[in-house]
């Protein structure tokens, strides 16, 4: 499971989007498993079609819980 926190800001009058934080909670991981996890949130934007198409306009972050 995630949560994801989206952060704000005011460009002239209009609100926009300017960054997205996730953090993955409630895994159960060993310590390699969560190794292999931390590894793998280094890059897996390159691979997500959501981070792929805010790219440039949108920060995203990811982290483990």
């Amino acid at each position: 499971m995630g949560t994801a926190r989206g952060e704000v800001e005011l460009e002239g009058k209009v609100l926009v989007l300017r960054r997205v934080h996730v953090v993955y909670e409630g895994l159960d991981l060993d310590a390699e498993q969560r190794s292999t996890a931390e590894r793998v949130l280094g890059f897996h934007a390159d691979a997500c079609p959501v981070a792929r198409s805010l790219r440039g306009a949108v920060t995203v972050t990811t982290a483990l819980a």
